[in-house]
């Protein structure tokens, strides 16, 4: 809580921990899969490129968990 809050209510652990994924995940995808460097030039282009990245990246955390008994959130890691 800040000082310019004024009516600030705790919020659960179930929504703290999900937010807190969500924001790794998009840090991860901003970071690693370079989601802010898209040269398209439409629409379509963009959402092509966006759609192949975050399905690369669901690729990813299925061979983590079901193939290595890993960790989901870890992209980094040689999948050899």
């Amino acid at each position: 809580m800040r000082k310019n809050q004024a009516n600030y209510k705790e919020q659960p652990y179930i929504f703290k921990k999900s937010r807190k994924r969500i924001e790794t995940l998009f840090s991860q995808l901003c970071d690693q899969f370079m989601t802010r460097r898209n040269y398209t030039k439409s629409f379509e282009g963009f959402k092509n490129r966006i759609l192949s990245k975050i399905g690369a990246i669901i690729v990813i955390q299925y061979i983590n968990m079901f193939e290595f008994n890993r960790n989901i959130n870890n992209l980094k890691i040689n999948i050899a």
